[in-house]
């Protein structure tokens, strides 16, 4: 086999769209001989095909001709309170566009699941696939498989290489750390999601390098699992270590967490926010009725849910879109952060 042969086998529609600097419907109406291309757009395209000596799949020629208004929506991970908030309002926001959801949701994010997940929302006729990704194996699985309609994937990562929207994780870390060393407390812990969590590692990487920026030390992060029982076990660890390893702060990596955090001090008689401030991440629901009040970051996820939507309408309008710039989540303060002792 020819460096040639080896180059063509291994182009997509995914790696024409990126070095046309289209979208993945326009590849499709290009391959199709549809109308409603630019000349320009069409040339572009049709030397990307060229250059990458990209062969069509016959998925990529049959389905972008079909208007089923129906969307297929993929979720892997459990069933967590973003994504599950998230699921809702891109559910409703696609209702009230008129267009049919089918879901296909999976525990686990492995090559195999993600394209028997694929396969089956394309047998329903769908006009394009949403990917709400809670593991980097998600997108590593679905970036090489040939879809023929166009996908936006929902991650933090900012390295799908498709169609992405998402809110800053990264950035959240920062201000909650920032909101935390305000408060004069220089000895900030950090425990942290799944370390297979996109979400999780951009946390990480915002805690650190917060507090880098601030000339403080970031000691290894606690890894949990996102559950309040996984929040009890280090805080448990961690009060039973206070005298020898002292702390004023924890950033949790979500709210609940945190529950079971507080509830691991509280029970070795360390109060919040007296001896120890909390900080989490979401803003569930219950936050603000934790015993304290829980300050928090505050993900907005019905914004997020219609977001997707807009991005893939505009994306099957054949429109060239622009990613939507990752929002930020926002402070709020509540009762479990205060001034360091």
């Amino acid at each position: 086999m020819t460096k040639d042969d080896e180059k063509a086998r291994a182009a997509n529609i995914f790696d024409v769209a990126r070095l046309a600097g289209v979208s993945h419907q326009t590849v499709s109406r290009v391959l199709n001989d549809l109308p409603n291309v630019r000349p320009a757009t069409r040339e572009r395209v049709e030397q990307a095909i060229k250059q990458l000596r990209y062969r069509p799949s016959p998925a990529a020629r049959a389905l972008v001709t079909r208007r089923s208004r129906t969307i297929g929506l993929i979720t892997t991970g459990g069933p967590d309170y973003g994504p599950s908030s998230t699921v809702l309002q891109f559910n409703e926001a696609a209702r009230q566009a008129r267009y049919a959801v089918s879901m296909a949701s999976m525990l686990k994010s492995d090559p195999d699941s993600l394209t028997s997940a694929v396969e089956l929302l394309l047998r329903q006729n769908v006009e394009a696939i949403v990917l709400i990704a809670a593991h980097r194996g998600a997108l590593d699985a679905v970036r090489g498989t040939e879809l023929g309609v166009p996908l936006v994937a929902v991650e933090s990562s900012g390295r799908s290489g498709f169609h992405s929207v998402a809110i800053n994780q990264y950035q959240g870390a920062r201000h909650a750390v920032s909101h935390l060393a305000g408060l004069g407390h220089t000895s900030i812990l950090h425990l942290a999601g799944p370390a297979d969590s996109m979400d999780a590692t951009e946390r990480v990487r915002g805690w650190r390098d917060e507090l880098a920026e601030r000339g403080l030390l970031a000691k290894a992060p606690l890894l949990g699992d996102w559950t309040p029982a996984s929040g009890f076990r280090h805080g448990t660890e961690l009060a039973a270590n206070f005298a020898a390893d002292p702390f004023t702060a924890v950033f949790a990596g979500n709210d609940q967490m945190a529950l079971g955090l507080i509830h691991a001090l509280d029970a070795h008689s360390l109060s919040v926010p007296t001896d120890v401030s909390v900080i989490g991440f979401d803003d569930i629901p219950e936050a603000e009725h934790f015993s304290p009040p829980l300050t928090t970051m505050r993900q907005d996820f019905n914004a997020l849910g219609r977001e997707i939507l807009d991005t893939l309408l505009a994306v099957l309008a054949d429109n060239e879109v622009a990613d939507p710039p990752p929002a930020v989540p926002a402070l709020v303060v509540r009762e479990s952060t205060a001034p360091a002792s």
